[in-house]
């Protein structure tokens, strides 16, 4: 199921020859970033028509700037679907999220990330296929929950129907405060991911995703190695279900990454980052790792790994 797009390319066509002389996305990068690789995270989510080497002149319904419900059935594990995002930590745990398969390792705890440890993963390709927007586009079009209305209209999405339920919530996630001790902010556009994350860790950073050679089933991994990233201090931008790209970063003090080698049954060869948070006192009591886990918040380290198409952001 993916929204209508051609209002939205309609407005792209005129917009884009109005502002002939914006950097891309891919060109702020370069300009903001000129020493940092693109992860292949955010190589994915650039839409042709934004690349460098490709015109800028977009017409009405080519491309696809689109948004899906993901697939039928149980959630996949290391992913996010429609419903509460397990990656935001005032929420607690969702009824479907508490009959998942429970040997699935979503959340583990730091002192399991080490060489030999063995896990059941799924690292699936995203469900979301929407791309970014360049932010002088991104800018121009509401994203607010009293602007839904005006939303709903501008996507030709029905106000009744699940595209719509999906857009209201990812909208209110980002309304909503965060938690103590953390700094959070909706990036609608790969620039503004930039700036928030440069202003948080300043300019000599690296943004880094978990990569996979290829989509495999549910199956047992083995921890290959294990590499701590520089710092104690990360922003963490999870993707979320909406029309375009849209990502919730945070920043707290208390975050530590790891890059994680792993090799399955079948030969599959990730390297998967996974987040590790030291202070969980301020989660909320129900939240679905402590469910998983069996621990009380603020008692142990808790980590996760991050699908495909989220990124962290650390200091070089």
């Amino acid at each position: 199921m993916e929204f209508h797009i051609l209002p939205i390319f309609a407005f792209l066509s005129v917009v884009v020859v109005a502002s002939h002389a914006a950097l891309s996305p891919e060109a702020y990068w370069k300009s903001e970033l000129p020493n940092t690789p693109m992860p292949k995270a955010v190589k994915n989510l650039l839409h042709n028509e934004w690349m460098e080497d490709k015109s800028t002149s977009v017409g009405v319904g080519k491309g696809g700037v689109g948004v899906s419900t993901g697939k039928k059935g149980k959630p996949v594990y290391v992913g996010v679907t429609p419903g509460k995002s397990p990656f935001i930590y005032r929420y607690a745990a969702t009824e479907d999220q508490l009959h998942d398969n429970p040997n699935v390792a979503l959340f583990f705890m730091e002192k399991d990330l080490k060489k030999g440890t063995k896990m059941t993963l799924h690292f699936p390709q995203s469900t979301t296929p929407a791309t970014f927007l360049p932010r002088r586009i991104a800018e121009k079009i509401p994203f607010s929950s009293e602007k839904m209305p005006e939303i709903m209209n501008y996507f030709s999405v029905k106000p009744d129907s699940k595209e719509a339920e999906i857009m209201k919530n990812t909208v209110k996630e980002c309304e909503e405060p965060g938690i103590k001790g953390e700094e959070k902010y909706c990036a609608t556009s790969l620039e503004s991911m930039v700036d928030f994350s440069t202003d948080k860790l300043g300019k000599n950073v690296q943004g880094v995703s978990t990569e996979v050679d290829r989509e495999t089933r549910l199956q047992k991994y083995n921890i290959a190695g294990v590499e701590k990233m520089a710092g104690d201090k990360a922003v963490v931008c999870h993707k979320q279900n909406y029309a375009y790209a849209v990502f919730y970063c945070h920043k707290t003090q208390t975050t530590k990454a790891y890059v994680v080698s792993l090799v399955s049954a079948d030969g599959t060869k990730a390297k998967a980052v996974a987040v590790c948070h030291t202070d969980t006192s301020a989660w909320n009591p129900k939240h679905l790792a402590f469910h998983v886990l069996k621990v009380k918040p603020g008692t142990v380290p808790i980590c996760h790994f991050l699908p495909e198409d989220h990124i962290v952001w650390v200091p070089k």
